[in-house]
């Protein structure tokens, strides 16, 4: 299977027909996954933790939204013998894996998966990011890079710029700041390079780096997904570009 990393979106995103086009769009062209892996945004816990193996309710993980974005269902199958597999790769000596059976999938999980697995018929897990260390989610990454060989597809649920301070809620054109703009070219450019100690280093590395992500939360999840892809060699394509709000959108498939 390949390996995604995605802009989720708030839950507004169902109402935005160029986005949710976009997501199908893409989804439309992957192979069919036996599972879903999805680390988000929105989850850090430590040491890893496993979410719900069974279907439970959504972790509606948001506020001062309209009712019905509290009505969003996704009722996919658990992944019970994913969340073992995970296990086995992870755990060690001093590292244990934790569970949390009540977790539901989470906002930067389920928006994406209901536009672009909308029959909710695959199996979902989703695990924490137990640090917002670059390198450390890197190498989880490649620590659960075997997966994708059983037909798991792992997703990294971000955000490519997240600044809400800054963020522009009243613009409908698709405009962004210039400093966005150069960010959304910098990713591209570092991710489809295969620059991985750039993108690791991107606090730094890249034009506003800290403006664009103040915090690396949104940002973390590419590292995972880039991680479970080094092995193989960086290949990687933008498969969603544009700005929303302000903030880049900018998503990318990696072979």
């Amino acid at each position: 299977m390949p390996a995604l990393y995605l802009s989720h979106g708030a839950p507004p995103l169902a109402d935005d027909a160029v986005w949710t086009g976009q997501l199908a769009a893409w989804s439309a062209g992957l192979p069919r996954p036996e599972s879903i892996l999805v680390v988000s945004a929105h989850w850090e816990s430590a040491p890893l933790t496993v979410g719900a193996t069974e279907t439970v309710p959504l972790t509606y993980d948001f506020g001062g939204f309209a009712q019905r974005y509290y009505e969003v269902r996704y009722d996919a199958p658990g992944a019970p013998g994913l969340a073992d597999d995970v296990a086995k790769l992870v755990a060690k000596p001093g590292r244990p894996v934790y569970q949390d059976p009540n977790r539901g999938l989470d906002h930067g999980a389920y928006v994406p998966l209901v536009e672009m697995f909308p029959e909710a018929d695959i199996p979902v897990l989703q695990v924490s990011m137990p640090t917002l260390d670059p390198r450390e989610l890197f190498e989880l990454g490649r620590t659960l890079a075997p997966l994708r060989e059983q037909g798991v597809l792992i997703i990294g649920s971000g955000f490519t710029t997240h600044n809400l301070r800054e963020a522009m809620f009243d613009d409908t054109t698709g405009a962004a700041p210039q400093w966005g703009h150069e960010f959304d070219q910098w990713a591209k450019e570092a991710v489809e390079s295969g620059d991985i100690d750039a993108v690791l280093d991107f606090e730094n590395a890249a034009p506003a780096g800290r403006r664009a992500h103040p915090r690396t939360e949104h940002f973390a999840p590419l590292f995972v997904t880039m991680g479970a892809s080094a092995d193989q060699g960086i290949d990687a394509r933008t498969a969603v570009d544009g700005f929303w709000f302000g903030m880049s959108k900018r998503s990318f498939e990696f072979a």
